[in-house]
């Protein structure tokens, strides 16, 4: 899935992600773990938290969106480039899914959503969302293995 919106099209997100009780204890974190992410466009740095780091099989929190795209599906990372060429250029909303190609070929699907703004206060633009990590994982015949989640 790939899709793009304009900002105009949807509520922001700011609101959403202030509250403090996302993630605390819902009955989503049984089904998934998620973590907000930041990007800024002055200098093409993402900033993924611990959890996703790890997820992403990243050294370290601050990365290039092609570092970062290193471990998803290679049939994936064209339109995910696609759809953050076009979000870097004017404020959107965005959201893609794939899988991330672990270890001994497990694949473990991700959800990113996210927003980009910021262009108009010559700040060269900002970004920021969330990904969501179900709480399983499938090898490359499609079996699905349990949760094997870390908090």
């Amino acid at each position: 899935m790939f899709k793009i919106a304009d900002a105009t099209l949807a509520a922001s997100f700011d609101a959403v992600m202030r509250q403090d009780d996302i993630g605390h204890g819902s009955p989503s974190d049984s089904m998934c773990m998620s973590e907000a992410w930041t990007g800024d466009l002055s200098n093409g740095l993402l900033c993924l938290g611990e959890r996703a780091r790890i997820m992403h099989g990243l050294d370290t929190s601050e990365c290039g969106l092609l570092s970062m795209m290193r471990s998803y599906d290679a049939g994936d990372r064209g339109s995910i480039l696609k759809l953050f060429e076009q979000a870097a250029t004017r404020p959107s909303h965005f959201c893609y899914s794939t899988t991330i190609i672990g270890d001994s070929n497990l694949r473990r699907p991700v959800f990113c959503i996210g927003q980009s703004n910021g262009f108009d206060q010559n700040e060269g633009g900002k970004m920021h969302g969330v990904f969501i990590f179900p709480n399983f994982q499938c090898n490359t015949n499609g079996t699905t293995f349990g949760s094997s989640m870390t908090s």
